[in-house]
């Protein structure tokens, strides 16, 4: 069963197997608002869950504090998102995130939603994320404690990017 995140985003029991395969599962619910002039779910809000997700993931056994140890931080730098269903008011959302790759200095995050009331995935997306020294305005190798950290929350060894600029 995957860690659940911090605070009040804890997931109850059960997490659908669909989700087993990510370390960190946040729950959200649908808000009204969430909803634009057509009536379903916003595109712009399964991005805010994704960064939702990434912030628990971070939040996770001191990987937020360690990186701020090191004096560095994370940056966003590429998100996308597949809409694969309609979502309307009311509904909760299953967020699930994991780390499919890790780089030099940046490392991509897998992001999946999956909806309570249809019972399935509702749209899915990557993240790619770069440890950034903000005093310095450029970005830092990845502290291997951090990797470590990582790697233990996921229960696997980290598939490493072997080419190109990451």
């Amino acid at each position: 069963m995957p860690d659940s995140a911090p605070r009040s985003h804890a997931p109850p029991a059960p997490v659908p197997a669909e989700l087993l395969a990510y370390p960190v599962v946040i729950e959200l619910p649908v808000q009204w608002s969430d909803q634009d002039a057509i009536g379903h779910v916003n595109n712009t809000v399964p991005i805010r869950w994704f960064e939702s997700a990434r912030i628990a993931y971070l939040e996770r056994d001191g990987m937020e504090s360690r990186l701020q140890a090191a004096g560095v931080g994370p940056i966003l730098a590429a998100v996308s998102c597949n809409f694969r269903r309609q979502l309307h008011y009311p509904d909760s959302v299953l967020v699930g995130i994991r780390i499919a790759r890790i780089g030099r200095t940046s490392f991509e995050m897998e992001h999946v939603v999956w909806s309570r009331s249809l019972g399935a995935f509702s749209a899915d997306g990557t993240s790619t994320c770069v440890v950034f020294d903000y005093r310095a305005g450029e970005p830092r190798p990845i502290p291997g404690e951090l990797i470590a950290v990582a790697e233990r929350l996921e229960g696997r060894s980290l598939p490493r990017r072997s080419s190109g600029r990451v």
